[in-house]
């Protein structure tokens, strides 16, 4: 892709300046959470390391439906959800000043594949992905619960989704306002502002993929991330640390939009598109803001500093807050539209190794599990009130029902929801100082 080459130009350009100059390895001495390239430091002229990260992750879920019929709503179980991923970060760490690095990061989706299988007790005879009368416009249903109608198809052996390709370059700057090897009355403290430019292809959910033909990731999303993290080295064994980020998404302007593929069998109001307050701003992806607090110790199980040794267990666990929003989730593709999700959690642990036997490389793996809670999938909002009589006529004033609403999936009564969805994730990092 052509946004692509300035990020890396770039590199290239970093690498020749690393071969060019006589290079000394300099580290802040800080946790990992904290830890920030440094140059023009007595004795370590220029500092510089890269990460090398495979990542293998694997998601689990169930995917429940709430079924109003006779009377009474019911939470029916419906699919069970799988997700395996594999990818490779290589990112750049370039020491610009004392304690202040530059940070390039680019990241290489190998994998990313979905299947959906029926959950336990539930097939195609009893499903209500298979019973529905309605469509997504809300005409009239003469059984409701009942009916032909097919949302989407699994089949026998599940249905399967496959994406990949290069993902998002990030560049990001990182500064140590305190660092305690250079004062050790002070913790060290670090700041960090990374942009996530929108650099991947442009995911198209309403797409068909297979393993030879994978479909893009690309949301078309520009990612500011601010964090800030403090550690402290206690005696010589511990080092607590804790740190703070926040990530605010701005829409670029290639997103894709569910009136891309305006269409009554997948939309409420397709004509709406264009129309009164529905623009294709207010129709696209409305990505999710993102908040995680970081809390943790290294104990430093060996350590020879004098010839840059040292093992270390590191202990951590983390809280994050995803808010609302209307994007690609874990029914878009077999939905084939953007879908509007409700708010949640995540809550996880995990534990790592660090070891390091030279000067020059570092190894790191980590492992960690994480539980998601609760949230809807599809939990779109009907619609605005345009003429200001304080409802939303769906009837007398159409051009007010949002063309994303489908009746089918988004009423109370009908919506899908994520439950019991657990996230195990493997990391290891090579890392080359220069």
């Amino acid at each position: 892709m052509t946004p692509t080459l300035a990020p890396v130009m770039m590199m290239r350009r970093f690498g020749v300046v690393a071969v060019a100059a006589v290079m000394v390895a300099s580290s802040a001495g800080a946790a990992e959470l904290t830890r920030v390239a440094s140059s023009f430091e007595e004795k370590d002229p220029f500092g510089m390391f890269f990460d090398f990260t495979f990542d293998r992750i694997f998601d689990r879920g169930k995917v429940a439906r709430e079924w109003y019929q006779q009377g009474a709503l019911e939470d029916v179980s419906e699919l069970t959800y799988f997700r395996d991923e594999t990818r490779l970060g290589i990112d750049t760490h370039i020491g610009l000043f004392r304690d202040v690095e530059l940070h390039v990061g680019v990241p290489i989706v190998f994998q990313q594949d979905r299947r959906w299988t029926f959950s336990k007790d539930t097939t195609d005879s009893n499903t209500t992905i298979y019973r529905n009368c309605g469509d997504a416009r809300g005409t009239p249903c003469p059984t409701p619960g009942g009916g032909d109608g097919r949302l989407f198809e699994v089949g026998a052996n599940g249905a399967t989704s496959f994406r990949g390709g290069l993902g998002d370059f990030t560049f990001g700057l990182a500064w140590n306002v305190f660092n305690q090897k250079k004062d050790d009355t002070k913790p060290t403290w670090m700041l960090r502002f990374e942009y996530t430019a929108p650099t991947a292809s442009t995911l198209n959910p309403s797409t068909a993929t297979t393993a030879e033909m994978r479909g893009a990731i690309g949301e078309r999303v520009h990612r500011l991330a601010f964090s800030t993290a403090v550690s402290k080295r206690l005696i010589d064994t511990f080092e607590p640390y804790v740190g703070v980020s926040y990530v605010l998404p701005l829409v670029s302007q290639s997103f894709y939009s569910n009136c891309d593929d305006a269409r009554d069998s997948r939309m409420a109001r397709a004509e709406n598109c264009g129309q009164g307050p529905w623009s294709r701003a207010e129709t696209g992806i409305r990505p999710q803001h993102v908040g995680v607090v970081t809390f943790g110790n290294e104990i430093i199980a060996f350590e020879r500093a004098d010839r840059f040794q040292r093992v270390v267990i590191d202990l951590r666990g983390f809280w994050q807050y995803t808010s609302e929003g209307r994007g690609y989730n874990e029914l878009s593709d077999l939905m084939g539209k953007m879908l509007y999700n409700s708010d949640y959690g995540t809550v996880g642990a995990q534990v790592g190794f660090v070891g390091q036997a030279a000067e020059f490389v570092m190894l790191k793996a980590y492992g960690s599990v994480a539980y998601q809670t609760e949230r809807y999938l599809t939990s779109e909002n009907i619609g605005k009130d345009v003429n200001g009589n304080g409802t939303i006529d769906i009837s007398s004033a159409p051009l007010e029902i949002n063309p994303n609403y489908d009746f089918r999936v988004d009423r109370v009564g009908r919506r899908f929801r994520m439950q019991e969805q657990l996230v195990w994730r493997i990391q290891v990092t090579a890392t080359l100082s220069f």
